[in-house]
């Protein structure tokens, strides 16, 4: 278990931000942190990051408590805030030379690993530049390698995809899938929920400082009922008979929306029983679930 949250409260004056979280999250997980503005996302990514102390519950990140040891903890993680700070009189490289000293990198490691994370995020040709002189999608990036510098176990991003273009955006969320992909574990709030479902294995969704759903997105995929999308060429008037015991949720003279339960091969059988009842069949697919229907799905079932 590389983070172990239980009865986590924290309150502002006059406010409850945290109320009563537990969730556990493994090793190697890409954790979407979903939910409304004021939920307590950031709230909750700097108790992690033992940048806040809770009033109650406890923390612990890859066995460390993040109340008792929390300068060991942050040689562990990678956090880039919502709004951060640039020293902007010095250097891109200057900033992620600091940066691996802060969290103990050793001497040795440190060109190195300054310039892998400038090559993992375009860095290099601004290595040299100062960061005040940086456009604002590249002091993002610059702060995000600033998070990867020290090759933490854990990374915690608040939108990070703020201020990227679309071209960007799309390299961050390949950077994510590689970094994923070599074991780190991930925390990542956003409020682009489509491409967080480009790399995500967790959902991770919050409301009104509770957790209302914390599972494996695959998971939550697989259980829920298959939607699926039948399109007709022309009307015709015994769709609704042959549709009869499935949950249609959405109906038009050509569009039909319903839930199935069955496998692919009970869908074959489905297929084949509307073609030979004659209905004009122009379109007969699943409707590929996606995490802002299961976010919206999810956050209206609390209110």
């Amino acid at each position: 278990m590389m983070i172990r949250v239980r009865d986590l409260v924290f309150d502002y004056p006059g406010h409850r931000a945290l109320d009563g979280l537990s969730f556990d999250i493994d090793a190697g997980s890409v954790v979407a942190l979903v939910g409304p503005n004021g939920a307590g996302k950031t709230t909750l990514l700097r108790c992690i990051a033992a940048l806040e102390s809770p009033v109650a519950g406890d923390i612990r990140v890859d066995g460390i408590d993040a109340q008792e040891a929390p300068r060991d903890l942050h040689r562990r993680i990678g956090f880039l805030q919502d709004f951060f700070g640039l020293y902007d009189d010095l250097s891109v490289r200057q900033c992620l030379t600091y940066q691996a000293m802060a969290r103990g990198v050793a001497p040795s490691d440190r060109d190195a690993r300054v310039a892998t994370t400038a090559r993992l995020l375009g860095l290099e040709p601004w290595l040299d530049k100062g960061a005040g002189t940086l456009s604002r999608g590249w002091r993002q990036r610059l702060g995000i390698a600033q998070a990867l510098v020290h090759k933490p176990a854990v990374v915690l991003l608040d939108e990070p995809a703020a201020g990227l273009d679309p071209a960007a955006r799309r390299e961050l969320s390949q950077l994510l899938v590689q970094i994923g992909r070599e074991g780190t574990t991930l925390i990542v709030s956003s409020h682009i929920l489509t491409e967080l479902a480009d790399y995500s294995t967790h959902v991770l969704i919050m409301s009104g400082g509770r957790l209302v759903s914390n599972e494996k997105l695959s998971r939550v995929v697989g259980n829920a009922k298959r939607a699926m999308r039948l399109r007709l060429a022309r009307p015709a008037a015994n769709v609704a008979s042959l549709l009869d015991g499935l949950a249609v949720r959405e109906a038009s003279p050509l569009l039909y929306e319903f839930d199935f339960e069955g496998d692919d091969e009970a869908a074959s059988v489905l297929l084949a029983r509307l073609i030979s009842a004659g209905l004009p069949v122009a379109e007969f697919a699943s409707i590929e679930p996606d995490l802002e229907r299961l976010y919206l799905e999810r956050v209206r079932g609390t209110a």
